[in-house]
Formats: structure tokens, C-alpha cells, sequence
């Protein structure tokens, strides 16, 4: 069997929208430099996901040099949006957390209002040295940063899992559903030649010249079923999941990783599990 490499890198730069394909990446503390650097929020000040808004799977945002990035979605025009000028904050809340945040100004929230049929505006994570701990005890420890992620800087998943969802999917009542791509999971770090489920005993792990630490498995929630082209959803892999891949009362897929270290990361670096 080959060895464990890093067999793809993705970065979403406005949470929720589309996922960007990198060949490298710059580990921070707080996760892939550009990854989750934005969100949507809504007229109640909360930061909509997939699991509210489906249609937030049909835009997308590409990262441009120095933090700003693309917004482009079928039938609209692409907007370029800069990163707003330091100033003064909105306060939104994120999985119960409040973090303080920089509206993107009009022209973003017309764009984006106009695409959700819906009041929302667009808003920029200026500091995540400060902004976000992550907050999961006894999963996490003091210092421990996050960016608009839902909890963790970075979602490692490996094709041999998936490969053994999807042989679970086909044996079962909506195979028609099957085989399901990767992006319906919204990783930052896709792994191959790995045994299926091998990550479920990682607790730490090199990716080339970084070092993480696995806090836990990754539950998983109605996104999943979500067609990341459309925004359709299904029952898979839920259903799938529920009956294979339960633990704890949740449905997991996956590895949330904290790094240790920082650096560069490249598509084809070995990765090596230290323990």
C-alpha cells in the first residue's frame, strides 16, 4: 500500500460558500491562512451556514492576494471585495460564542441579499489571534485560537474512509444517493493511502514540516446531505452514518486537528502519524 500523503488542500474562504483548491497552504495557529477569514450574517446578527441557508453552496469566494477575495455565484456578476478598513465591529454569534467581526460595507450585502433573496451582510474576521478561542472542553486548552470554522482550525478526512462510507451507502435504502463526493464534507485536508478509518486512533500527526494534534472526530450534521453544485439536499450519508458511525450520540466522519507547529503544507507531502 502507498504511504500517507496529503492528497488535496481546500480552503473556503467565506464560510459556507464553496470550497477554493490549493497545492499549498500556510498553517497558522488558527487554521489555513485564507480558510473561513469570512462569513454571512444575518439581520439577527447570526452567522448563517448551510445548515439554515442551503443556496450558500451555489457561491463561491476565491482568495486573493492580501486577504480580499471574488464573490461569484451563477447568473451574477463577480464582486472583488477588499478587505474592509480597520474600524469599528459587529458583534455576531457563531455555534453560541460572540465574536467580533468587520462588515464588508454595501456593496457585498447587496450582492449577497440579492443572491439569498434574503437581509444579510458580509463580514471579516480582522484578528484571529484574538478574536475566537476555541472553545470545546476537554477537547481543547487555553490559548487554543479558531477562525470562523465551526470549531476546529482544520477538517482532515481520507479517500479509504470515504471509499467505505460510500460501499455502506450502496448496500443501503437510498444507494441511489451514492457514491458521495468529498466536498460534501468541507475538508481542508484530504488524505490518501490509508487503511478506512485509520484516523479514528490518530492523536498526533506530522503533515510534511507541521505537527497537529487530532482533538477529536468530526460529527456531522445535515450539510452533508447537502449537493455543494445545487444546494439540493438527500438523506445520505446521514442515514448511512447513523447506522455505521455513531459514537457518542453523534455521527462522525473525519478528524478535527489543531496544529502544534506552523508552516507550509504542499499537496503530496507524507504524512506521518506520530502517536
Amino acid at each position: 500500500m502507498p504511504k500517507p500523503a496529503l492528497h488535496s488542500l481546500h480552503i473556503h474562504p467565506v464560510k459556507a460558500l464553496r470550497a477554493q483548491p490549493l497545492p499549498a497552504a500556510v498553517v497558522e495557529p488558527w487554521g489555513l491562512a485564507g480558510d473561513r477569514r469570512w462569513a454571512v450574517i444575518d439581520d439577527t446578527g447570526k452567522v448563517l451556514t448551510q445548515r439554515e441557508e442551503p443556496r450558500l453552496a451555489t457561491a463561491a469566494a476565491e482568495a486573493l492576494p492580501g486577504g480580499g477575495i471574488v464573490l461569484s455565484a451563477p447568473g451574477r456578476e463577480p464582486l472583488t471585495v477588499a478587505v474592509p478598513e480597520p474600524g469599528v465591529t459587529t458583534t455576531a454569534r457563531i455555534f453560541g460564542q460572540k465574536v467580533d467581526l468587520v462588515s464588508a460595507g454595501t456593496e457585498a450585502r447587496d450582492w449577497l441579499s440579492g443572491h439569498l433573496d434574503s437581509d444579510v451582510f458580509l463580514a471579516h474576521l480582522d484578528d484571529p489571534a484574538v478574536r475566537r478561542p476555541i472553545d470545546d472542553p476537554p477537547y481543547s486548552s487555553p490559548g487554543e485560537m479558531v477562525s470562523l470554522a465551526d470549531r476546529y482550525p482544520l477538517l482532515l478526512t481520507t479517500l479509504a474512509s470515504l471509499d467505505s462510507l460510500n460501499a455502506l451507502i450502496a448496500r443501503g435504502d437510498h444507494a441511489a444517493e451514492g457514491p458521495l463526493p468529498m466536498n460534501r464534507f468541507r475538508p481542508g485536508a484530504v488524505v490518501s493511502g490509508t487503511e478506512p478509518w485509520a484516523e479514528d486512533d490518530w492523536n498526533r500527526v506530522a503533515i510534511g514540516e507541521v505537527v497537529f494534534r487530532v482533538a477529536k472526530l468530526s460529527g456531522r450534521c445535515v450539510v452533508t446531505t447537502t449537493d455543494q453544485d445545487t444546494g439540493a439536499r438527500g438523506r445520505e450519508p446521514l442515514r448511512t452514518l447513523a447506522r455505521h458511525r455513531r459514537f457518542d450520540g453523534r455521527l462522525v466522519f473525519g478528524q478535527n486537528l489543531v496544529p502544534l507547529t506552523t508552516g507550509t503544507i504542499r499537496v503530496g507531502d507524507p504524512v506521518e502519524v506520530l502517536g
